[in-house]
């Protein structure tokens, strides 16, 4: 979908491109570039990021080629497509002529006008993708894009449904929005309907990439990251921009993963908003402690086999004093644990279930990326569950789920 205005002297041609395999340079590492990952990632694309400082998501982002260091000439040698990200206008143009020597298509973030391609307002609903340009008006066109997928899904794609819905606007304000277990299309409608107003978004790491991907280049996204072991924005700066920029006139949306009340510190910015007299509304989500084990077939309840389920927090062991789990009576339980943020202490945990009276054969599945193209599933029983999670590799995002509905096997 193209809409011309009268500065321009030709349209753009609207093309959709095979990545797969393929080399893709973005020179630069903000925000801007950690919008457009998840897409290209989804793509299949050979992700080749050249950046001296990259935001904490950036820098985990799974599946990319990181080079921390600055652009030099010749790096776009054997891409297909070059993205220049930089907030420094000399570099973006460096990296558009070499593109344009080496006759490849190069996205200018900073000035389209002078790039050889434009990235799309873009939404993706099953085996169909529709990409809207409005003629350099980003807040327009991402406006049209997202009336028109909320059309398709009620069904109501009159031009001038849509255009009222490009219209709507929220006043200042902060939203606290649960972006579900990972896959986009688990957020919830309003929670979409909220994020596609926003001028402002408080993104952490788990909030779904591809949602991020379709906000307009006007909107401010800020990163709020919490690397698991590693670099993270303090929750005290959190709170500090959410109020400063509703109180700017901005309507703030808090992005997260999962659900914004299950170990995502949401009262915490709750009470901070309050305070402040900011006017907050909370957006509840899918939170991925019952979703992740769902998508790998396993029920975290069942009839006749487990009455209860428990979600433990994993970012501190049991013999930390700020911990306030008793691990003894979590053991002697008999239904489901699903333990968060585990990994790197699945060892510490299984011991001390086992000392709690927990069998040692006890199933246990170890859910990687739920709900995402790349989930995979390791089965195994508590007593070998750190050896084989080493083994295996297994990195954060991942769910730990202990008890009988872990060797349900939904093939059968």
């Amino acid at each position: 979908m193209t809409e011309s205005t009268s500065e321009m002297a030709h349209d753009h041609y609207l093309v959709g491109l095979n990545l797969v395999g393929r080399r893709v340079v973005i020179i630069g590492g903000g925000s801007v570039v950690q919008r457009r990952l998840g897409t290209l990632a989804d793509s299949g694309a050979d992700i080749h990021v050249i950046t001296p400082e990259a935001t904490p998501t950036v820098e985990s982002f799974a599946g990319i080629s990181l080079h921390a260091r600055p652009y030099e000439r010749g790096d776009l040698e054997g891409a297909w497509y070059v993205l220049a990200c930089t907030d420094d206008p000399a570099v973006n143009a460096a990296v558009v002529a070499e593109a344009e020597q080496r006759r490849i298509f190069c996205v200018r973030a900073d000035d389209a006008r002078h790039g050889t391609a434009v990235t799309p307002a873009s939404l993706h609903q099953g085996n169909l993708t529709v990409g809207v340009l409005a003629g350099g008006d980003h807040r327009r066109s991402a406006a049209i894009r997202n009336a028109i997928g909320a059309a398709l899904g009620g069904g109501d794609l009159g031009a001038a449904g849509i255009e009222a819905a490009a219209q709507e606007r929220q006043p200042a304000g902060v939203a606290l929005v649960g972006g579900g277990p990972g896959d986009p299309d688990l957020i919830t409608v309003r929670g979409r309907r909220l994020l596609a107003a926003a001028d402002v978004v408080v993104a952490d790491r788990l909030a779904p990439p591809a949602l991020l991907a379709e906000l307009g280049p006007h909107v401010e996204i800020i990163d709020a990251a919490k690397v698991p072991y590693g670099r993270a924005m303090k929750q005290e700066a959190i709170n500090e921009v959410l109020i400063d920029r509703a109180k700017a006139g901005k309507f703030v949306v808090r992005f997260k993963g999962g659900d914004p009340y299950v170990y995502g510190r949401g009262f915490e910015e709750l009470e901070a908003c309050v305070a402040a007299g900011v006017p907050v509304t909370v957006v509840p989500g899918i939170t991925s402690a019952i979703a992740g084990p769902s998508s790998a077939g396993i029920p975290v309840t069942h009839r006749g086999v487990t009455h209860e389920v428990v979600v433990v927090s994993g970012h501190i062991p049991p013999d930390h004093p700020d911990s306030l789990v008793n691990w003894t009576a979590l053991a002697q339980m008999r239904g489901t644990i699903v333990l968060m943020m585990a990994v790197e202490r699945l060892d510490i945990f299984a011991e001390a279930l086992v000392e709690g009276g927990r069998d040692a054969s006890t199933p246990v599945a170890i859910i990687e990326n739920a709900t995402l193209s790349n989930q995979r599933v390791v089965r195994t029983t508590l007593g070998t569950a750190a050896v084989d999670a080493k083994n295996e590799q297994v990195k954060p995002p991942a769910i730990v789920v202990i008890g009988p509905v872990a060797g349900f096997d939904a093939a059968l």
